[in-house]
């Protein structure tokens, strides 16, 4: 799919998990909805280091443009690496290694490890980082060109700044789910996860499928193509992607957030 849907799907995804939390007794302040609907929002565009062309590889200016290069001839190397015979031969590293559950699972714990260990400043960077990912992803009309990057960086780094604070104050929710002493915002992994997983099982939907479960082997391939079958499947930018699944994700999120916040 592309950056807006990526964005919309992980923004709809922690809110309905926001609404199901709720629904088990451990409701999420509200503070810990928005910081962590913005954060899987950006989470979801996140895989796409390894696509020179991606929403992702503009967000930073040089400094993404570089990392994904990086990303990308690192995927392609453990790619050829690891390909079992079945496995087709690749030009390059996009949809291979940031693209599996186990990368997804990778970086979100090595962000909460950061978030409990590297105190205010890691925390900061955490949430500036995906609040500029959220904004190119979410209000992709409004940053189209790179005469915006300045104002997008701006704007997040404001709204991580007011986010943290509003997080650190009693009951704004840096302790929510891990209340031990030590663990403020150890949650900060799970939308990351949760944003990665959903990116990738919105690009097995699309015609090339998506290899979620490397390095578990499927058949003769350890970079089998998950997916639906292949008359349910449609191209990144189609119709269906722009008219229905987009539609979709903005009406599931309204809810799961109406849910959550305990309005329905």
């Amino acid at each position: 799919m592309m950056g807006p849907a990526h964005s919309l799907s992980g923004a709809a995804a922690w809110l309905g998990v926001g609404a199901a939390t709720a629904a088990a007794g451990h409701p999420m302040p509200w503070p810990v909805l928005l910081a962590g609907g913005l954060i899987c929002a950006g989470a979801a565009l996140a895989p796409d280091l390894d696509h020179k062309a991606a929403t992702i590889s503009r967000a930073f200016g040089p400094v993404s443009r570089a990392l994904c290069e990086i990303v990308d001839k690192l995927s392609y190397a453990v790619y050829k690496a690891t390909k079992k015979q079945g496995d087709p031969r690749r030009s390059g590293g996009h949809r291979t290694l940031t693209h599996t559950w186990l990368w997804a699972v990778l970086i979100g714990g090595g962000t909460s490890v950061l978030a409990v260990t590297g105190g205010r400043w890691a925390v900061l960077a955490i949430l500036f980082v995906h609040m500029v990912l959220a904004i190119e992803g979410l209000l992709w009309r409004a940053t189209r060109g790179s005469s915006s990057d300045v104002l997008v960086w701006l704007l997040a780094g404001t709204s991580a700044w007011i986010l943290a604070g509003i997080l650190d104050k009693p009951d704004g929710g840096a302790d929510w789910l891990f209340t031990a002493p030590g663990q403020e915002y150890l949650w900060l992994g799970l939308p990351i996860v949760l944003g990665a997983l959903v990116h990738d099982i919105g690009d097995a939907l699309t015609v090339s499928g998506c290899p979620i479960l490397w390095p578990i082997p499927v058949g003769r391939k350890r970079w089998y193509p998950i997916g639906p079958p292949k008359a349910m499947r449609f191209r990144a930018g189609s119709w269906v992607e722009l008219k229905v699944l987009m539609p979709a994700f903005m009406l599931l999120g309204g809810v799961g957030g109406a849910a959550a916040l305990n309005f329905i």
